[in-house]
């Protein structure tokens, strides 16, 4: 790890009993029903997670989270108590629900990808004709995935399946899929004071130990959804020109381009350092452009003890 990135992290809270690794985040559960959650600044493409850190990543998309929950409270109930450190938040620990909502109001990403190969069904949900890649769907269509472990990828499941697989009840799904399309109307709202669009996101949800409901991980960061400037995206459908996105698609179309796309036998292309010092820029400047506020630079002369005093500090008082 270089001083300047964290892309692991090992440390050991007081009344820590577990830790949990995921492509991007580590979560360390404490026996007070609390979980600290640490965004790394590892990033991750194709379901594979990348080989070097990217600068300022992991505050970025904590610090997006956290502001969005905040904006979204008031409509959804969500986890986050705390965030002692600009790379961590910290909140009630929940039994996630086995499937991530997906939520769509353009046909873009993996469901463009879908409607190219011929599909008119993307989870159940049935697509219309005649549409364009990047084309507004007539309403937001929710359209599920299961959660994969470390490097395996997430798969697409319909509401139906979910509900004959047991793996959410018809009662709970209810409420994730009132909360998605909640969610997902201020997102755009927020989206729109910006001047930007939110095309597609997802949200993950848990139960607390009282059996409420509740918005976990992150929300309306880079990470989990696609946002094209408003400005122009008219005329560069009418042209069929590509979007100007604001999204880690970017990373995606590059590793594309240097022939990656996550499949048996391929290799992943070097990230150059000055290929990495690009792609934080890009995360800065989409930092500024969603929340509409200044970047502020956390110190990284030694990130690893920064965490663990902010961590302590906050468990401390």
């Amino acid at each position: 790890m270089s001083n300047k990135t964290i892309t692991d992290t090992n440390y050991t809270f007081p009344g820590q009993t577990d830790v949990y690794k995921g492509k991007v985040r580590e979560v360390y559960s404490l026996d007070n029903d609390l979980l600290v959650m640490i965004a790394t600044d590892r990033l991750s493409a194709f379901d594979v997670v990348m080989p070097k850190g990217i600068p300022y990543k992991g505050q970025i998309l904590n610090q997006i989270a956290t502001k969005m929950m905040r904006d979204t409270e008031d409509l959804v109930p969500n986890w986050l108590a705390a965030t002692p450190d600009p790379n961590v938040a910290v909140g009630k620990k929940c039994e996630p629900f086995k499937v991530e909502m997906v939520i769509r109001g353009y046909m873009s990403g993996h469901a463009a990808r879908e409607y190219k190969a011929g599909k008119r069904m993307l989870c159940g949900v049935p697509l219309p004709e005649g549409m364009k890649e990047n084309d507004k769907f007539p309403q937001p269509i929710i359209t599920p995935a299961t959660k994969a472990e470390m490097g395996d990828h997430d798969e697409d499941i319909s509401k139906e399946d979910i509900l004959k697989r047991g793996i959410v009840s018809a009662e709970d799904y209810a409420v994730l899929e009132d909360y998605t399309h909640k969610l997902f109307q201020r997102g755009t709202e927020i989206a729109a004071e910006r001047g930007l669009i939110l095309v597609d996101t997802k949200y993950e949800f848990g139960k607390t130990a009282d059996g409420q409901i509740v918005l976990i991980d992150e929300i309306h960061t880079p990470d989990s959804s696609r946002y094209f400037y408003a400005d122009g995206y008219a005329e560069r459908q009418e042209k069929g020109e590509a979007q100007k996105q604001l999204s880690k698609e970017f990373v995606r179309q590059w590793l594309i381009s240097n022939g990656f796309q996550g499949l048996e036998g391929q290799t992943l292309p070097e990230m150059t350092d000055a290929y990495i010092e690009t792609v934080s820029e890009r995360y800065i400047e989409l930092y500024e452009n969603i929340t509409g506020e200044t970047f502020v630079k956390a110190d990284l002369s030694d990130i690893d003890k920064r965490i663990e005093t902010n961590v302590l500090n906050y468990l401390n008082a």
